[in-house]
């Protein structure tokens, strides 16, 4: 593989949005189920939290469930760009990482574009990268689901057996395996697994 393309979970494989962006999205979350369903704030957090544990991501449980709800309304109220955008954590080196890579760079994120057109922004790393595959280019299909893998592969005009992703997700990389890609795990602890052909605990390990 000469020169591979390079397939970039956003969120906590490019920075550290847990130190920020997932309280902010969270908290979103919890305050838009609250004011849309006429929830108490526990009931709303209970249900952002059972949907993402049976559907994989909040939205598909809305979708399901409550299809008089505009699921991009929801995206847009989840991701406030000025409060995410008040702190940023790259991941150490993240500039010279991507710089050091040869081949072309994609973002395939479960977050909304606008969302992440605004993080490469902030982390100044747009330069680096071909183009971003996001859920609501994606016609709301989140990973793991393999439609959106089909779907960014066919957006860029790529093919899985030439492809590299790297994800801090396992579930992501388990269906970026099974589909012919190459794969990283950015992971925390020394576990590994068959879907990983690679395990990172840093992303300048690349």
């Amino acid at each position: 593989m000469p020169q591979p393309t390079w397939i970039f979970d956003l969120d906590n494989t490019l920075h550290h949005a847990s130190r920020h962006a997932f309280p902010v999205i969270d908290s979103a979350m919890t305050a838009w189920l609250q004011r849309e369903l006429q929830l108490q704030p526990s009931a709303a957090n209970q249900l952002r939290q059972d949907y993402w544990r049976r559907y994989g991501a909040t939205l598909l449980g809305l979708i399901r469930h409550h299809p008089h709800l505009n699921p991009h309304h929801f995206l847009a109220a989840c991701h406030p760009l000025p409060q995410l955008l008040s702190q940023v954590h790259p991941m150490p080196q993240l500039k010279s990482t991507l710089a050091r890579l040869t081949g072309d760079k994609i973002v395939f994120t479960n977050g909304p574009i606008a969302y992440a057109q605004a993080m490469l922004a902030a982390l100044n790393i747009e330069r680096y990268f071909i183009g971003i595959a996001a859920i609501d280019t994606l016609n709301l299909t989140p990973k793991p689901i393999p439609k959106a893998y089909h779907q960014m592969l066919r957006q860029f005009k790529r093919q899985a057996r030439d492809c590299i992703m790297v994800e801090d997700s396992i579930d992501n990389l388990i269906t970026a395996k099974k589909l012919g890609m190459q794969t990283v795990w950015l992971r925390h602890g020394s576990k590994n697994h068959p879907a990983a052909d690679r395990c990172i605990t840093q992303l300048k390990q690349l």
